[in-house]
């Protein structure tokens, strides 16, 4: 595992591309302010709140919100972080969205759970019905904390470094029934703050969380933009926040092209506004597949 602090709109680094290869995730520290983790713990509490008010919790009280930014739009400056998207950029390109996200709050079980067998790839059917093995990346998910994960038993997230070129996980039959956790499964430590950049395709879970720190995170999935969206975000042009949001946010949330397939495709670079921005900067690389112009 590798952590690394780098400066904002620049390129990951060949360490952290390497890592990344290999280990299928990398850890970043620091990526958020003080200020900013106040922020997005706030809201987050808050639409947590929110929503306990209205009954909307699981049985044990925890929270998991597709869709976040039509719900908590003050989260929208985490989708394009300068420290966490270059991460995106580097890996995926110009020519994404965010397809997938969620907030997450798990506060302290008091009662021992039922065995569940968590373990899963991101991608839904994508694992079932690309027939390559490997099969191919297609997406990057970054985790942002708001608590303290720094010790394991904290409802860590958990993965199975250098899985994500396995296509199959031995596991039982139904997800309910009684099996040994994978060999090597490894609960990831981080303080809040820090950023977890994973490939879609590693072996992961989240453990149960028995401390008595309440888990906080919020998850945005980057995936190109010729694949459809699973979040849900056809209200959001029509709310005061929209305004409030720059062209490169308005791409990543699905407001951009009008939905034209050509322009989904990318045919259409220059009125791409990640690309135009990453152009600006000469950031476009011909020796990095995913920034070729």
């Amino acid at each position: 595992m590798t952590q690394v602090e780098a400066p904002a709109w620049t390129p990951m680094s060949a360490e952290e591309r390497e890592a990344f290869d290999r280990d299928g995730y990398i850890v970043v520290p620091s990526v958020l302010s003080e200020s900013e983790i106040e922020a997005g713990r706030a809201a987050i509490l808050g639409y947590y709140e929110k929503s306990r008010a209205e009954g909307k919790l699981s049985a044990t009280g925890a929270l998991h919100q597709l869709s976040p930014i039509a719900h908590v739009p003050e989260l929208a400056f985490l989708i394009d972080h300068p420290k966490a998207f270059k991460y995106i950029w580097s890996l995926l390109g110009w020519n994404l969205h965010i397809y997938h996200s969620h907030i997450d709050v798990h506060p302290q079980l008091h009662e021992q759970q039922k065995q569940w067998w968590h373990w899963h790839q991101d991608g839904g059917r994508q694992n079932r019905e690309i027939e390559t093995d490997p099969r191919p990346m297609l997406s990057v998910k970054l985790a942002y904390w708001f608590s303290d994960v720094s010790e394991t038993g904290r409802g860590n997230f958990t993965v199975l470094p250098g899985s994500h070129k396995t296509n199959w996980l031995p596991g039982p039959k139904s997800r309910g029934l009684p099996f040994p956790q994978p060999e090597g499964a490894t609960q990831i430590t981080a303080n809040a703050g820090d950023l977890v950049v994973f490939d879609r395709r590693i072996w992961h879970a989240r453990s149960d969380n028995y401390s008595d720190i309440t888990r906080v995170g919020a998850f945005f999935g980057y995936t190109p933009r010729w694949i459809a969206m699973r979040d849900e975000n056809a209200d959001l042009p029509n709310t005061p926040a929209w305004a409030d949001l720059n062209d490169v946010q308005k791409q990543l949330l699905g407001g951009f092209g009008n939905g034209d397939g050509d322009h989904q495709w990318g045919h259409y670079p220059e009125t791409t506004p990640l690309y135009g921005a990453l152009k600006e900067r000469g950031l476009l690389d011909s020796s990095v597949p995913a920034l070729i112009p």
